[in-house]
């Protein structure tokens, strides 16, 4: 069926070298290459934190922060903002809590006044309690991360945002797994009972492809009056700035993408990527490099991320990234760290039961 879509989408369009100057009106090159109306957002250090458990070191946060401002980039990521009674403060680094006064270090001297900053809170691993007035903290955004099942959750922490004068958006992950009436009923909720500024596909297993996209922004489109869309993609089967480009395409403005892909398991739309395809003049792609040369490259001694064989499967195959990263985590020498074909073979042995 898919094979089926992208053959009717060619002969709609065209082929050739001269793709983009064709009259296509699946691909809306001209509105889609620069739009006003587009936010991008860097979520290096927060989904990059996935990796490892939020251990950043403050001067990596600083640079960061530093070269995501000074690129111009519109909202900046900088953690979570998580219950402490759910993780441990021994175990998990800073930026999975963004405690007030940490922020404050993180931004001392080096404060954007354009760039704003966002936090993330999971809907089922966050208290409204946790969150200050606005007025009393530096963050800007606050994003709320829910599965369809706990939307009624994501809807109080993002009214208590809103309430408290951030803005807010609300993240849908493992939207691929997601039974359409449940998220037909969610983003209806959404709707009529929040006040929220964007609402964001989330391809938490990087198992989407472009018509995939094309559905989803669709949908939301269809429900969600006076509300962005938002898409974050994931990298599991090399699809993660494409798909990110379909978004844009169909009409998504709120776009996320990493530092060289930083995030779990094989990451996420590369951020200086994006910027070279929306060709913003308000955007500079050389503090990027800079950061992604001196501090994002160090970072792969420590911590893994990016496509794999594993993740690759489990991408095509739907199923949550965890499974990849157990295997990858093996030890050098234990033949099952190799043997992708048992992997695969385990993996659509588990999905026909």
């Amino acid at each position: 069926m898919r094979q089926q879509d992208r053959a009717s989408k060619s002969a709609v369009c065209g082929s050739g070298t001269d793709f983009k100057s064709k009259v296509c009106p699946v691909a809306k090159w001209e509105t889609a290459m620069f739009r006003p109306e587009i936010k991008v957002i860097d979520c290096s250090i927060r989904d990059g934190g996935l990796m490892n458990k939020s251990n950043f070191r403050l001067e990596t946060v600083r640079n960061v922060y530093k070269a995501v401002c000074d690129a111009g980039i519109d909202i900046v990521e900088l953690g979570y903002r998580n219950s402490k009674e759910m993780f441990s403060v021994e175990e998990y680094g800073p930026t999975r809590f963004c405690d007030e006064d940490y922020l404050q270090k993180v931004v001392k001297g080096i404060k954007s006044e354009t760039t704003k900053i966002a936090i993330m809170q999971d809907a089922h691993k966050a208290v409204a309690e946790d969150v200050l007035p606005k007025e009393k903290s530096v963050v800007d955004v606050i994003r709320v991360a829910t599965y369809v099942k706990d939307i009624d959750k994501a809807i109080k922490l993002a009214n208590n945002a809103t309430d408290k004068g951030y803005i807010t958006t609300i993240n849908i992950m493992s939207i691929s797994q997601a039974l359409e009436r449940d998220l037909d009923e969610a983003l209806q909720q959404i709707q009529e009972e929040t006040k929220i500024t964007a609402c964001y596909i989330v391809d938490s297993f990087g198992a989407l492809y472009s018509e995939d996209i094309d559905f989803f922004v669709d949908k939301f489109k269809k429900y969600l009056k006076g509300k962005e869309v938002g898409v974050h993609c994931h990298n599991q089967q090399q699809l993660g700035f494409a798909n990110t480009i379909a978004g844009i395409i169909r009409g998504a403005n709120y776009l996320d993408g990493t530092l060289y892909g930083l995030g779990r398991a094989a990451g996420n739309c590369p951020l200086e990527l994006l910027l070279s395809f929306l060709k913003n003049p308000k955007f500079d792609i050389i503090p990027l490099l800079d950061v992604i040369s001196k501090d994002i490259l160090p970072l792969g001694d420590e911590i893994c991320w990016g496509y794999s064989i594993p993740h690759m499967i489990t991408g095509m195959l739907n199923r949550h990234p965890q499974a990849a990263l157990t295997i990858m985590d093996l030890p050098e020498g234990n033949p099952d760290k190799m043997d992708f074909r048992k992997f695969y073979e385990k993996l659509t042995e588990e999905g026909e039961d």
